[in-house]
């Protein structure tokens, strides 16, 4: 089982108990504002999800990673690599995506989470290219895509909801350039360190 640490955060599969807290996470409105069409979810849809997203991580060799706050134990939510399957012109591609609690926001986790999924996709599955789709008005989240290094490069109209996507892009020479030993990455850190992280 793939299990990632950081600073602040345990990145590791998914396990029974987690589907109780991440269907709280679910069950935001504000959380969900900009996931497809905003509607909430259940927890039995957040059940059905989280197994698909471990059926994910068997067919693919990467997938949705749980993100455990390493000083408390609480379950914050998502991050990680998955195929984007609800946009068929994308495809093939690979989306790093986050979803995290309110209790998460405007602290840095999205992106300290994120940065690990990033490192994982590259440096442990060789991928030559990870995208991120964010709706428009989800500045939260192009505010974490940035500091990412992953950069704006196409929009779509999502085929389920209507709404309007922006892709974001990062490939694996701009990653190489920005990537430290440390696993950090270098990208937008001038401009971007004291932006607020409240990305869902």
């Amino acid at each position: 089982m793939t299990t990632i640490e950081t600073a602040r955060l345990t990145l590791r599969r998914w396990r029974e108990d987690d589907v109780a807290p991440m269907a709280a996470v679910n069950a935001d409105p504000e959380v969900m504002r900009f996931i497809r069409d905003g509607a909430t979810r259940d927890e039995e849809r957040t059940r059905a999800d989280i197994g698909a997203w471990e059926r994910h991580w068997e067919t693919h060799g990467f997938g949705l990673f749980a993100v455990e706050v390493r000083a408390t134990g609480e379950l914050a939510g998502f991050t990680g690599l998955a195929v984007p399957e609800y946009l068929p012109e994308m495809l093939p591609a690979v989306e790093v995506g986050w979803r995290l609690g309110r209790r998460a926001w405007g602290r840095g986790l999205a992106t300290e989470a994120a940065r690990a999924a990033l490192r994982f996709g590259f440096r442990d599955r060789g991928l030559a290219e990870v995208v991120s789709v964010i709706q428009f008005g989800n500045t939260a989240s192009e505010r974490v895509a940035a500091k990412l290094g992953l950069r704006p490069h196409r929009t779509l109209t999502s085929p389920d909801s209507g709404r309007t996507l922006r892709i974001h892009s990062l490939g694996r020479a701009a990653y190489d350039a920005t990537d430290t030993a440390d696993g950090t990455n270098t990208a937008n850190a001038a401009t971007t360190a004291n932006a607020a992280d409240t990305a869902g």
